[in-house]
């Protein structure tokens, strides 16, 4: 028998958008008109294996909750996306449908999550690759969990205040290996965590923090781009 989650999961479908990618195209970049663009792929719906298909064609297949894939290649355009439950694509009901518009030169990841709500849906990151401070590393979070407002802490006190799905905040921080998790915003009530991340010189650490505080899943995943102004 289907649960209340997994029902949601099959039916729903997130209306057809088109989300920009606005960004500035790295210094290092020749004719940034035809430059292709970087994109990963994160699966944050928990208990559900899935096929995304780009414009009718396989992206991934087979893609496991907490699963992010490595970056891969795709010319300037708008992209249809579509998320199937595994071996149901491409005419079957996706989960999750949406337009993408990937620019030349932009990195990026496209991010199958819950909603604070608990329905499925996509979202868009542009990942900074600007260069990080001399001698520095930088932290991005993003909240991409059916779950309140958060605060992530480092070493006990809070970094990041506030943070709520599908939003994220970036911060340059010195290099080291640093201990964090992950509170209801405004308390010390920990749901994520406690967990070290080595942050290092001139790298962009991405943490996703994803899952389900009703169903007791929520956990981190974590990407790490350049941030020295190069492509990938």
């Amino acid at each position: 028998m289907m649960n209340s989650r997994s029902r949601k999961i099959a039916t729903a479908i997130a209306g057809a958008c088109v989300l920009p990618l606005a960004v500035a195209v790295p210094a290092s970049a020749g004719n940034t008109a035809q430059q292709d663009a970087d994109v990963s792929v994160f699966h944050g719906v928990p208990g559900l294996t899935v096929d995304v298909f780009a414009n009718g064609k396989t992206l991934v297949p087979d893609l496991k909750p907490g699963d992010l894939t490595e970056p891969q290649s795709l010319a300037p355009g708008t992209y249809d996306i579509k998320v199937f439950p595994d071996g149901d694509g491409p005419d079957g009901q996706p989960a999750i449908e949406k337009s993408v518009e990937v620019p030349a030169g932009a990195n990026a990841t496209i991010a199958a999550h819950l909603n604070t709500q608990g329905d499925p849906t996509l979202t868009t990151y542009v990942n900074d690759t600007s260069t990080a401070p001399s001698g520095q590393s930088r932290l991005t979070v993003r909240h991409v969990a059916a779950a309140p407002a958060v605060d992530v802490r480092a070493g006990g006190k809070p970094i990041i205040e506030g943070l709520t799905n599908p939003y994220e905040k970036s911060l340059d921080v010195a290099v080291g290996t640093v201990n964090t998790d992950v509170v209801l915003a405004g308390t010390d009530t920990v749901v994520i965590g406690p967990t070290d991340l080595n942050l290092t010189k001139g790298k962009n650490t991405i943490v996703y923090a994803w899952g389900s505080a009703e169903d007791k899943n929520l956990a981190l995943k974590t990407q790490t781009i350049n941030a020295s102004g190069q492509h990938s």
